[in-house]
C-alpha cells in the first residue's frame, strides 16, 4: 500500500488493482494530471482513504480484486465502502471483468462509468477528467442554500412537510432510507439550513467510513497523551458543534461499546474527552440517518434499544425512488439542465419509448443512480435522441420494471411479467432473483458472509455455494 502524499493543487486519485504492472503504468500516465495514491485489495483501499484528511475526489478501481480475483464481488463491495465514505465520490471501474451485467451492476451500486480492459490511457484520462469536471459541478451546486427535495409525488410532500416541522426541534431525528436516497440533503439543507440553527455549525460524521477507533476522540475530543499520537488536547465534533448541528450517518455502524456513551450525551449532555476525567456539556441537536431496519438490528442485539428510542424522538423517512413515480422525470430534467449547462453542451433528450422505460425502471441506487446515468448519457449524446435500447445499455439487468410493483403478490408479479414480455426463460428469471437476494444480502451485511445467509434464512456453508454456482452460471462471463 502506497503512502499518502502531502497535499498540492492537483485533485487526488485512488487507483486499486492488484496487478502491480497495471498499477504503475496507469500511476505513471496519470500523474500529470492527477495525484495518485494506489492500493492492491479492498481493505488497503479503505485503510488508505481514511488516512487521508479528504477523500480522494475519484477512483479507478479493478472489480477482480483478491481474495477473489476472478469475481466481481471485492470489486463491488469497495464501491459500496467508498460512496460510504464520501457519497461524491467519482468512481470509474476499469476491469477485465466485463460483462455487461457487471458493468451495469457497478452502475447502479454508484459508478459513474465502466471501462473495459484493455484500454486506451488518453480514453482513460478523458473518462476521468469527465468525471472530475461533473463532480465539480455538484460541488457548486451544494455551496447553494437554495436546497430543496425536487419532486410532487406523495411520498415526497409527506417527507417535505416532516421535514418542516422537525426542523426547529432541540430532540434528536432520526432519518431512515435505502442508500443513494438522499438522506444526507434532507439532514444538511432541510433540517439545519431552515432551521433557527442555520447560522450555527454542522458537522457531519459518517460512522461507516471512519475506523472505529477514531469515531471517540472524533465525537468528544481527546487530551494530550491520551493514545499513541495525541501529541496536544483537541475538542470534538459535540464540542465543535456548540448550538448546531452534528449529523451522524450510517448510525448503524457505530460500534456497541460507543453506543452508551452517545446515549449519556442524548439523555443530559454530558461526555468527557478521552483520556480525560472532567466532564463537559454539548448543547448540539443530535440528526442520525441509516440505510438498516434499526428495529431489527435491536431485535439481533446489534443495536441499544434504548439508544435506538431516544434517537427516533422524530423519524422521517426518506422514500426510495422506486415510490416516488413522474418524480423521476422531473429530477431527469433537473440533472440534464445542470449538468448541459455547466459541462457547455447540448443537453440529450428522450425518445418517446426510451421515457416510458425511464419511468419503468425502479433506479436501485436511487436519485445517485439517476443522477451517474444522466452525468454519462450527457458525456455520451450531448444534442441528441436516445432510444431505449441505449437506456437499456445503462439499467442494471438485476433490476426489472417488475420490482417497482407496489403491494404486488408473486402471483400478481408473474403474470404481470408475461404479459408484457410475451414469456420468459424460467431458469434465468430464477436465477436473476437469487442473484439479487443474494447480492441484497451481501450489501446489507457489508459484506460479511455470515449475517447474510442468516438474512437469507440459510447457513454460511450454503451460501458459499450458491455465490459460486451463480458465478459459474452467469452468462458470458469473461475471466478477469
Amino acid at each position: 500500500m502506497s503512502t499518502i502524499p502531502p497535499q498540492k493543487a492537483k485533485p487526488f486519485l485512488l487507483i486499486v488493482d492488484d496487478d502491480p504492472l497495471i498499477a504503475e503504468t496507469l500511476s505513471f500516465i496519470l500523474q500529470g494530471d492527477f495525484e495518485v495514491i494506489t492500493a492492491d485489495s479492498r481493505p488497503s483501499a479503505i485503510a488508505l482513504v481514511r488516512q487521508a484528511q479528504q477523500a480522494p475526489g475519484l477512483a479507478l478501481i479493478d472489480l477482480g480484486l483478491p481474495p477473489l480475483p476472478h469475481r466481481p464481488d471485492e470489486g463491488f463491495a469497495l464501491i459500496r465502502e467508498l460512496l460510504a465514505h464520501d457519497p461524491d465520490i467519482r468512481i470509474v471501474v476499469l476491469s477485465g471483468q466485463n460483462d455487461e451485467s457487471n458493468a451495469r451492476h457497478a452502475r447502479a451500486l454508484g459508478a459513474t462509468d465502466f471501462v473495459a480492459k484493455p484500454a486506451d490511457p488518453d480514453h482513460i484520462k478523458r473518462v476521468l477528467l469527465d468525471a472530475l469536471s461533473f463532480r465539480l459541478t455538484d460541488a457548486a451546486q451544494a455551496e447553494s442554500t437554495d436546497c430543496k427535495l425536487l419532486g410532487n409525488s406523495p411520498p415526497i410532500q409527506k417527507l417535505r412537510l416532516q421535514l418542516q416541522q422537525y426542523a426547529d426541534s432541540p430532540f434528536p431525528i432520526l432519518i431512515e432510507g435505502e442508500s443513494g436516497s438522499g438522506k444526507e440533503i434532507a439532514a444538511s439543507c432541510c433540517l439545519h439550513l431552515h432551521s433557527e440553527r442555520r447560522n450555527k455549525p454542522y458537522f457531519a460524521l459518517n460512522c461507516a467510513a471512519i475506523s472505529p477507533s477514531l469515531v471517540e476522540p472524533t465525537l468528544f475530543g481527546y487530551a494530550k497523551g491520551a493514545f499513541t499520537g495525541a501529541t496536544g488536547n483537541k475538542s470534538g465534533y459535540f464540542e465543535d458543534a456548540g448550538d448546531g448541528t452534528l449529523f451522524l450517518d450510517e448510525i448503524g455502524e457505530l460500534p456497541l461499546e460507543l453506543q452508551a456513551k452517545l446515549l449519556r450525551v442524548l439523555e443530559n449532555g454530558e461526555f468527557q474527552r478521552v483520556g480525560e476525567t472532567q466532564t463537559r456539556r454539548s448543547r448540539a441537536r443530535v440528526i442520525a440517518a441509516t440505510n438498516r431496519d434499526l428495529r431489527k438490528e435491536v431485535r439481533e442485539g446489534r443495536f441499544r434499544g434504548d439508544l435506538y428510542h431516544r434517537l427516533s424522538v422524530f423519524t422521517v423517512s426518506v422514500p426510495p425512488l422506486r415510490e416516488m413515480g413522474s418524480d423521476r422525470l422531473l429530477l431527469l430534467e433537473h440533472f440534464r439542465r445542470q449538468y448541459a449547462q455547466t459541462s457547455g453542451r447540448p443537453a440529450f433528450r428522450l425518445s418517446p419509448g426510451a421515457e416510458q422505460a425511464w419511468l419503468e425502471y425502479p433506479f436501485p441506487g436511487n436519485v445517485r443512480e439517476l443522477r451517474n446515468i444522466v452525468i454519462r448519457l450527457t458525456a455520451k449524446y450531448p444534442g441528441m435522441q436516445v432510444e431505449p435500447d441505449v437506456l437499456a445499455d445503462e439499467f442494471d439487468e438485476q433490476s426489472s420494471p417488475t420490482e417497482s410493483l407496489d403491494g404486488a403478490n408473486w402471483f400478481d408479479i408473474a403474470l404481470h411479467e408475461l404479459q408484457t414480455r410475451g414469456g420468459v426463460d424460467l431458469d434465468e428469471t430464477l436465477r436473476r432473483w437469487e442473484q439479487a437476494y443474494v447480492d441484497a444480502a451481501q450489501q446489507l451485511a457489508k459484506g460479511n458472509i455470515t449475517q447474510a445467509a442468516r438474512l437469507l434464512g440459510i447457513n454460511r456453508t450454503t451460501l458459499y455455494n450458491r455465490i459460486e454456482t451463480l458465478a459459474r452460471n452467469k452468462p458470458q462471463a469473461k475471466q478477469h
